[in-house]
């Protein structure tokens, strides 16, 4: 079978400053009929570049070679299994505490907390000593931290308790962090340096600094249209932000949660403490109750970091 690379010379724009410039850099391809657009994100995934915001090719030849392998070598799995069993994690909460008349995204109302069954009724019902308080609580699904399932956007879609829990829990991930960047759109760019396929791709924006302060919903970093597409065809399972939204709240139009739930990609919003998260090795849960003809519900959203010669998972955590 016919191989292909490219040959090109490239010059990389960073958005949080600096560029980059190449000159002969070759590339392995997946065909011939590799697009331009298509080079110019293997030429950064090659490298693991990150907050890219432009890259400019010149130059490109593509032509018939014998690919050389992928960056990193071979991926074998043997002796695997032992060391994941001997492997200690420690756990990191990335959700915000819901309290009742708190705001989460602005114009929405806050959760409403009230008794049904207080401690002190509670007592004549049951043996000396013995008491229960039972609250009720009114709220829109968008409190706190909360995932959208593809029924929020897309009335056939999958409702939350039709998502499956390989879509929610337990998810390897991978952080992109643009915190600190000039640009506030999220786009191809800043996710072609890395390996999204089958992962909870979680944007650090680090929006979460301003929760519960008007600042919050200014200015926030947003996933293009563009970016969200990207991640969809290079198979992510579902995407994160500690944003006030994913899509961009200065327009009407909400194009990546379009894109993303459209391809049945649960999307989490308001995620908080990001920067405790390694760039990749950490896994990720968000599961909502299985809530039918539902759209979007709060999540406690946590990941397991490894943690070698730490505690064990669930006997450490962190806030």
């Amino acid at each position: 079978m016919t191989e292909f690379r490219a040959e090109l010379d490239a010059e990389v724009t960073f958005s949080n400053g600096g560029r980059l410039i190449a000159e002969g850099f070759r590339v392995d391809l997946p065909g011939p009929d590799t697009t331009e657009r298509e080079i110019g994100e293997l030429f950064v995934a090659s490298l693991g570049l990150l907050m890219t915001e432009r890259v400019d090719l010149a130059r490109v030849r593509v032509f018939p070679e014998p690919h050389k392998g992928a960056r990193g070598g071979p991926s074998g799995t043997s002796g695997s299994a032992g060391l994941e069993e001997e492997r200690q994690w420690r756990l990191v909460d990335l959700s915000h505490v819901i309290e009742a008349g708190m705001t989460t995204y602005p114009g929405l109302p806050g959760p409403e907390v009230t008794p049904h069954l207080t401690r002190e009724a509670s007592r004549s019902l049951y043996t000396p000593g013995t008491e229960f308080a039972i609250d009720r609580v009114s709220m829109v699904g968008n409190t706190g931290t909360y995932l959208d399932s593809p029924y929020h956007r897309y009335p056939d879609g999958a409702d939350l308790a039709g998502l499956p829990l390989g879509s929610l829990a337990d998810l390897a991930c991978v952080v992109v962090r643009t915190f600190g960047s000039t640009a506030r759109a999220i786009g191809v760019g800043a996710l072609a340096g890395y390996e999204v396929a089958s992962r909870a791709v979680l944007l650090h924006t680090g929006g979460d600094e301003h929760w519960g302060t008007p600042r919050y919903g200014e200015d926030a970093q947003y996933l293009t249209e563009d970016g969200a597409r990207w991640l969809v065809d290079h198979g992510a399972r579902l995407v994160g932000t500690d944003a006030v939204n994913i899509d961009d709240t200065t327009t009407r139009a909400r194009p990546a949660h379009s894109v993303l739930l459209g391809a049945g990609v649960p999307v989490v919003e308001h995620l908080t403490g990001l920067g405790q998260l390694p760039p990749t090795g950490a896994r990720f849960t968000a599961a909502p109750p299985r809530f039918a003809a539902f759209g979007t519900f709060p999540v406690r959203a946590y990941a397991a970091v490894p943690a070698p010669g730490g505690s064990p998972a669930g006997n450490a955590t962190s806030n």
